[in-house]
């Protein structure tokens, strides 16, 4: 009877992970759509040097909110993780860097693009010039900024070998070095996508809504073909990932990609109806734009699968199952946004190049 009851107990523990996770899953997407909703809608009255009453666009900083609770939760994470190497001066350099990294990417280009109205080139030639762009106005610095902030983080934390000589070591350096790095640099190019001039909502929906679809896929596949086509992906890091199952993914990427040009197609409708925030830019259901959603979903699904193996090679050298337990049947959130990192990666290369090659 106790055998009997003990087996009869472990579908039920499983369909309860189930449960737990779809909960918690669901939660996350609202939350992601939510500020993704304040993204597009956000407005506030503004009044400029000029004296012009205007309306000033925050939902960037808004959305920014989302990616800097990212960087402050996952770095405190990476920094629990190595708890053991670190003393407190080095975890409390990488959090106070960790975030004001974003943050500092995320005010500057606010003031310099929205504020200041700087713009790139207008797209096309001038008129009175041919065979040239027209002028940019202005230049954004927030790039530059950013960028001295992130090196003095790097810079105050090798300080620390001389101001706390006796409490840190190399080792432990490059365990900070790796906490500071993994996951907020990644984070500020997620946070340059939220804030591109063009193509802004695009490059979010590519990096939310790309890589479950490929985890989906991947799932799926593994579990349907797993057996006949055993040969695994990564073997010493992740054994449970097959080629089948990452193959699927690419498939997901496809297809999510497909969900994202119909998304932005109906985005696009809002904007020429003056609903959202001004895009700049009106996405026609043609061939060949589809075929580039599709082939960026497939690259972007690539390098979302590989994200998720640098997490788990990471996780393999700490000997640890999850990065965190703030995500009840997922782990940290590092679990849930590993592969998004290195999907916006890509993302936004692919849409800063099509800025400067098409406009």
């Amino acid at each position: 009877m106790e055998k009997a009851d003990m087996g009869s107990e472990k579908p039920k523990k499983k369909a309860s992970n189930l449960k737990l996770r779809a909960i918690t899953a669901t939660v996350y997407v609202l939350i992601l759509l939510a500020f993704f909703a304040c993204k597009l809608f956000v407005w506030v009255p503004y009044t400029n040097f000029e004296g012009k009453e205007l309306t000033l666009h925050i939902g960037n900083l808004i959305f920014d909110a989302l990616i800097v609770a990212f960087a402050g939760i996952g770095t405190w994470e990476m920094l629990q993780a190595f708890k053991g190497h670190l003393h407190r001066s080095q975890k409390t350099v990488v959090m106070v860097f960790a975030i004001l990294n974003i943050v500092t990417y995320a005010v500057t280009d606010f003031i310099f693009a929205d504020v200041l109205g700087v713009q790139l080139p207008a797209p096309g030639f001038d008129p009175e010039d041919p065979g040239t762009f027209a002028n940019a106005v202005g230049r954004n610095y927030s790039v530059h900024i950013t960028f001295m902030m992130l090196i003095a983080g790097v810079a105050v934390l090798m300080a620390l070998l001389v101001f706390a000589h006796r409490q840190v070591s190399l080792e432990s350096t490059g365990y900070a070095l790796l906490s500071y790095l993994y996951p907020s640099f990644f984070l500020v190019v997620l946070c340059v996508c939220n804030h591109l001039e063009k193509y802004s909502e695009l490059a979010i929906l590519f990096v939310f809504v790309i890589s479950p679809c490929a985890d989906t896929l991947a799932f799926t596949f593994g579990k349907l073909f797993g057996k006949k086509v055993p040969a695994k992906m990564a073997p010493s890091i992740s054994p449970n990932k097959t080629m089948i199952g990452g193959f699927g993914g690419l498939v997901g990427g496809a297809v999510g990609a497909v969900l994202v040009f119909f998304a932005c197609y109906g985005i696009s409708f809002l904007d020429d109806l003056g609903i959202v925030a001004p895009l700049g830019w009106g996405l026609q259901i043609e061939p060949l734009e589809l075929v580039f959603f599709i082939a960026l979903g497939v690259l972007t699904s690539a390098f979302s699968q590989f994200g998720d193996l640098v997490e788990s090679g990471v996780k393999r050298k700490l000997g640890i199952k999850d990065m965190g337990k703030i995500m009840p049947g997922h782990g940290g959130i590092l679990d849930r946004i590993d592969s998004s990192l290195y999907a916006g990666l890509i993302v936004c290369l692919a849409m800063v190049a099509r800025v400067m090659i098409v406009g």
